[in-house]
């Protein structure tokens, strides 16, 4: 699958998107797959309540499955003004 990163967890991890062979079942387990690969990794993931999941283009939470999804983006919350 695609996995995309924004803004700081871009930054964090120095890649844009990468492509993934996973065996997690849902996000928070791609996370975890993520968190071990590398310190750089570790530190984007330190601290999901700083981060955003899109599943597809859709927004979606860490306990969401990821079965049939294509792309995964994560980035820090937006705010408007």
């Amino acid at each position: 699958m695609d996995v995309l990163y924004f803004a700081w967890v871009r930054e964090r991890i120095g890649l844009p998107r990468e492509q993934v062979e996973t065996s997690a079942s849902t996000v928070a387990d791609l996370v975890e797959e993520l968190r071990a690969r590398e310190d750089r990794y570790a530190a984007a993931f330190a601290d999901l309540s700083a981060l955003r999941v899109a599943l597809d283009q859709e927004l979606s939470e860490f306990d969401a499955p990821l079965a049939g999804v294509r792309e995964v983006a994560f980035f820090p919350p937006m705010t408007g003004g």
